[in-house]
């Protein structure tokens, strides 16, 4: 049996391959190597994954997740793979890899990430030949719902928010100043507590704020995520991630303001990467 990985910081979905088909769908909570440790991660695959799966019958991993991008953080994942899975292969790689081949196929493509962070990459049908450096969630995410939060949590620290907003922030999640430094300074993965609040943002998207954040956002993904790649005109720009896919109508509009041609946008690559591990066989 064969086990495919779609990991994000906030969710992780995982297929299992039987005889040339998928046999099984599960979701565990998503980690991030750069903000969760091999003990960390192993606990999550311990109590949510492990036991749906006859471990023993897993003889190859192919896990593609986010912050997967040197050797020194994809030993972090693959070691809590390996006390997990002990009789299996275990293949670690980048989820740009994953959305790449997800989204794009065979085909030259940019393949953009937008979820709890953002990425993007240059692909030429068979490998990444270019990628914008991803400074995480304090520098950079442009696009993503951690931005998002960001941007309206740093507006509500400043009581820069229209009135209606902030009661609505402290009525949804009994908010505070403290509350917001707790999480953001001292607590664990502080990049999906910001995320926390791009469903906020969607639901009250309607509101001229709101809007306005939303289209700044996305503004400066296409900044600098696409428009530094040569000839990003040239070919269909696409996304996976659940921002992208919620907010794909903004998006679109946004992308035609740089000329962008945008290509597929999909809420998850795994369905993509049960196909390409399958074809593989």
């Amino acid at each position: 049996m064969i086990l495919v990985a779609d990991g994000g910081s906030t969710k992780t979905d995982w297929r299992l391959l039987k005889d040339g088909q998928e046999y099984k769908q599960m979701q565990t909570s998503g980690f991030n190597p750069y903000l969760t440790d091999t003990e960390q991660i192993e606990d999550i695959l311990w109590k949510e994954l492990q036991p749906y799966l006859n471990a023993a019958g897993i003889r190859k991993i192919y896990y593609y997740g986010a912050g997967c991008s040197t050797p020194m953080r994809n030993q972090v994942v693959e070691q809590a793979l390996e006390h997990v899975f002990p009789g299996a292969t275990i293949s670690i790689d980048h989820d740009l890899i994953g959305a790449a081949r997800a989204l794009c196929g065979n085909n030259a493509g940019i393949a953009a990430i937008l979820g709890t962070g953002s990425n993007s990459c240059f692909y030429d049908g068979n490998f990444i030949t270019q990628k914008i450096f991803s400074s995480g969630y304090l520098f950079g995410d442009e696009g993503s719902g951690a931005y998002m939060g960001k941007a309206l949590l740093t507006a509500y620290l400043h009581d820069e928010l229209p009135d209606s907003l902030t009661e609505k922030l402290n009525n949804e999640f009994l908010l505070s100043k403290e509350i917001i430094l707790e999480n953001a300074y001292t607590k664990p993965t502080p990049n999906r507590f910001l995320a926390s609040f791009s469903s906020f943002i969607f639901q009250n998207s309607d509101h001229p704020y709101l809007k306005e954040l939303i289209l700044d956002n996305f503004r400066k993904f296409y900044k600098y995520l696409v428009c530094c790649y040569p000839g990003y005109k040239e070919v269909p720009v696409n996304f996976a991630g659940s921002v992208a896919y919620h907010y794909k109508e903004i998006l679109l509009n946004v992308g035609q303001e740089f000329g962008i041609k945008t290509g597929k946008i999909i809420q998850s690559p795994i369905e993509g990467l049960v196909e390409y591990h399958l074809a593989e066989r």
